[in-house]
């Protein structure tokens, strides 16, 4: 429960400073998602998915 909490933390971190550096780049990103299609929205949100565990999982197994 403990790492759950931090991987939260460092992904609010991380995106705070996303948002900190580059507001005008989020805004463009926010209107970009915006006119996605769903299927399009869903299959990079599963990839991504993926790729998180993946790499959650090599450095859990060292």
């Amino acid at each position: 429960m403990k790492e759950f909490i931090i991987a939260i933390g460092l992904i609010l971190f991380i995106e705070g400073l996303l948002c900190a550096l580059f507001p005008s780049k989020i805004k463009n990103m926010s209107k970009i998602i915006e006119t996605m299609p769903l299927k399009k929205l869903r299959t990079v949100g599963l990839i991504f998915s993926v790729i998180g565990f993946i790499i959650i999982w090599y450095i859990k197994s060292q």
